[in-house]
């Protein structure tokens, strides 16, 4: 699904800003369910509470997207000849993305 929708065009960023709009829309739901119904804050408290739980969604989207990016643009590098598996080269860490990000860089002195 995460490869479906960034070969759509959708981009971390996109998922990012959505989730940011949908903590202030959650604000913006409560304040005007609160003012301008009858129906009490309990009410007004839902409807805050629907649109917030968004949120976290939206943000665990934008990581996928970006993880899909960071792998795209990883092959492309690797196509050019320009990849390298060391850990500086790619900032990992102590990990080789070559082995899937799983194997210790073992390096000689």
């Amino acid at each position: 699904m995460i490869k479906q929708l960034h070969s759509m065009g959708i981009r971390s960023s996109l998922a990012y800003t959505a989730g940011i709009a949908s903590i202030g829309l959650s604000v913006a739901s409560w304040v005007v369910s609160k003012g301008s119904e009858n129906a009490g804050l309990d009410r007004a408290d839902r409807w805050g509470i629907f649109v917030g739980e968004w949120a976290p969604t939206l943000f665990a989207l934008g990581v996928a997207l970006r993880m899909e990016e960071l792998r795209e643009e990883e092959e492309m590098r690797q196509r050019m000849g320009t990849g390298t598996s060391t850990s500086t080269d790619t900032g990992t860490g102590m990990f080789d993305k070559s082995q899937g990000g799983r194997t210790p860089v073992h390096t000689q002195p």
